[in-house]
């Protein structure tokens, strides 16, 4: 189905709209989403994205609706996934809390026109060349491999843009509330906060290389890539306020992810044999092979991710992990003084601690001896944080 130019047209001024209206109505003033402000706007944003989609359906056709919807389905678990590696970043520059729902909105921005960018130049490979479904295959099986792989999200901010920008420019150790530049010494100077959003933008670039190829293998309608993949990334600024504690929980969820990656691999690579015209390959002749319909894979996309995240939820490795990844978290941000000015916020955090501390408690013996050989350091972060309370409360 052809899109006409003038749905083109309202479809990115209504995008373009609702990330005008986040930058000037929600992050305009520096402030820590609540709970309550988070899932409200959460499901606001997903609202929206199932109503696109329903009338996606209605004006074109079940095909098209289904293909949305499990182009949406997958990009927003994908995001997901991505929201674990924000958090270092944040974490690795000590961003203040107040501010970090900008630093998101950034890089959402960044990841909606960097993305359109792939977009365009994939589908323009596909017009042109049928075995870029080969690529495309190719690309998310290695993904999904990677993901199989132990990995604990550990790529911090010290990659080579931030390393250089820190060696040829004036930079700072400190933020200047929100600002980009500051000056210090007499001089202009980049303040933490330009440089990770650099990191994020950057990282924003390779969350791409797996995100685009992933909806291309659903469908091959730029339309749909487009809006499923925009409306996968609105919202994401309060999702991640909103789960923020819960991502450490999700300790299968890349699993996850992998499977559906290599599902989708495996049905771009049929597609490919289907349209091939490589010489080598059967003469240059398709090959009779079985396509995957969109329907069944959209049903297996939503039965891996439920069975992952009940899975993650239920076991006793992810509420060990949970409770010790949010105990050092929130230990550091604590013992942070640049953390955040706001007494409620700290006193907030440190309800936090004690929590995952009760937490850690009530683990199984395997894990509380785990905690005790392995967690040395965030034991005596701990120790930390209680004197340090001890002291203001008796200075109070």
């Amino acid at each position: 189905m052809d899109v006409p130019t003038w749905v083109w047209g309202l479809t990115i001024a209504g995008i373009a709209g609702l990330l005008a209206f986040d930058y000037f109505f929600h992050v305009r003033k520096a402030h820590a989403p609540g709970l309550r402000e988070a899932a409200i706007w959460s499901s606001i944003y997903v609202g929206l994205a199932l109503v696109f989609g329903l009338g996606v359906w209605l004006f074109g056709g079940g095909q098209m609706g289904t293909e949305y919807f499990a182009g949406y389905v997958t990009e927003k678990a994908l995001s997901v996934d991505n929201l674990f590696v924000f958090l270092v970043i944040m974490a690795s520059f000590k961003v203040p809390r107040e501010d970090q729902q900008k630093v998101l909105l950034f890089g959402i921005t960044f990841a909606l026109i960097a993305r359109s960018a792939f977009i365009a130049v994939g589908a323009t490979m596909i017009n042109a060349f049928a075995w870029t479904f080969y690529l495309f295959g190719l690309i998310l099986l290695l993904t999904a491999g990677n993901l199989l792989k132990p990995d604990d999200h550990s790529e911090g901010a010290d990659n080579f843009i931030i390393r250089t920008a820190k060696r040829v420019f004036h930079t700072t150790d400190y933020y200047d509330g929100d600002k980009l530049l500051t000056v210090h010494n007499g001089k202009r100077a980049l303040t933490p906060m330009l440089l990770v959003m650099v990191a994020i933008g950057g990282t924003d670039l390779l969350f791409a290389l797996d995100s685009i190829p992933a909806i291309f293998g659903l469908t091959q309608n730029v339309y749909i890539v487009f809006t499923a993949t925009a409306f996968s990334l609105m919202g994401l600024r309060q999702l991640y306020f909103l789960i923020d504690g819960l991502l450490d929980r999700l300790v299968y969820l890349s699993y996850g992810l992998a499977i559906i990656l290599g599902w989708i691999g495996v049905k771009l690579i049929l597609h490919a044999l289907h349209e091939n015209d490589l010489p080598f390959i059967n003469d240059g002749e398709h090959v009779d092979v079985v396509e995957v319909p969109t329907w069944l894979s959209l049903s297996f996309i939503l039965v891996v991710l439920l069975v992952t995240v009940v899975i993650s939820l239920l076991s006793d490795k992810g509420k060990a992990q949970l409770a010790i990844n949010g105990a050092r978290r929130h230990a550091a941000a604590y013992l942070d003084l640049g953390y955040t000015e706001d007494p409620h916020e700290r006193d907030r955090v440190y309800e936090l601690v004690l929590k995952e501390e009760a937490t850690l408690r009530e683990l199984p013996e395997k894990y509380r001896t785990k905690v005790h050989h392995e967690e040395a350091d965030l034991l005596e972060l701990l120790e930390q944080v209680h004197a340090t309370h001890d002291e203001a409360v008796n200075g109070r």
